[in-house]
């Protein structure tokens, strides 16, 4: 075991060429950090390390994560709130002096790293952080969402579905045939979680312009980012609201939590990038 530091929301574990962050589970903790539990971060996965002023007379140390190395951070798109953050460590006072040690420890490692790697500040080419792990499912306002680790279902709720997605009937969309997709956070106005379909004659078309998300190659840094098609143009897909569109569920009061939805959302996202597209 390496050196632990220990704060209010999480417990880092520092080791000799990665960072493991156990989640505090108790009844103030953001419910994501909860659901996500332990997570191991390869230094390769990180590209620095902050010490900042938090709220109430504490100490925020944040790691900062690579841009295409994590598929929660992929998903989540700039849309998580601060408390939610899966690399914020807050500290209490007394244990400022011990943030700072750390800090100056781990981006000194982070630093030795970049000097051999020569690559940390660019997007990584997979991910370098484990995804959350499947099978998993959710319930969404109108379909209850299934992911065994290679098929995506939506079985639709009569008394939520539209009637677009009632007579398309329930929906199956193997890994292999998406290229990414687009999580809106329920704490959002519309909220919800939308498949991007590769172009298949054999499936049923949705099409108009305008639709965004997490495309399977990496991301970048910002906010929602339009998502790409492999050529590198802007996608034409289900831009329709998610509502109509057979390959999303939306969200509502109650139904796609954060907690429930975005790691649902991460672990398509990383099986998507895993697998070979469809002849």
């Amino acid at each position: 075991m390496g050196d632990v530091l220990a704060g209010n929301n999480a417990v880092w574990e520092f080791e000799p060429d990665a960072l493991v962050i156990r989640y505090s589970r108790g009844v103030r903790g953001a419910r994501l950090l909860q659901a996500l539990g332990e997570r191991r971060v390869p230094h390769a996965a990180l590209t620095g390390v902050t010490l900042a002023e938090g709220r109430r007379g504490t100490a925020v140390l944040r790691a900062l994560p690579r841009p295409g190395a994590d598929p929660v951070i992929e998903a989540a798109a700039g849309q998580l709130k601060e408390a939610a953050d899966p690399y914020r460590l807050v500290l209490p006072e007394q244990s400022r002096t011990l943030g700072e040690f750390y800090r100056d420890e781990l981006a000194a490692a982070l630093a030795e790293r970049a000097a051999v790697d020569g690559a940390a500040h660019e997007p990584a080419a997979r991910f370098l952080v484990e995804p959350p792990p499947v099978p998993r499912s959710f319930k969404a306002y109108d379909a209850k969402a299934y992911f065994d680790g290679r098929t995506v279902s939506f079985r639709w709720f009569w008394t939520g579905a539209s009637t677009a997605k009632w007579r398309a009937g329930d929906q199956t969309f193997p890994v292999e045939e998406l290229r990414g997709l687009d999580w809106r956070s329920p704490e959002l106005m519309h909220g919800h979680l939308r498949l991007l379909v590769r172009e298949d004659p054999a499936r049923p078309a949705h099409p108009t312009a305008g639709s965004r998300g997490a495309a399977a190659g990496p991301a970048g840094l910002g906010g929602p980012a339009e998502a790409a098609d492999e050529d590198g143009t802007a996608p034409v897909g289900p831009g329709s609201a998610a509502d109509q569109d057979p390959a999303a569920v939306v969200f509502g009061m109650g139904y796609g939590p954060v907690h429930e939805s975005l790691p649902f959302a991460a672990a398509v996202l990383a099986a998507i990038r895993a697998a070979r597209p469809r002849p």
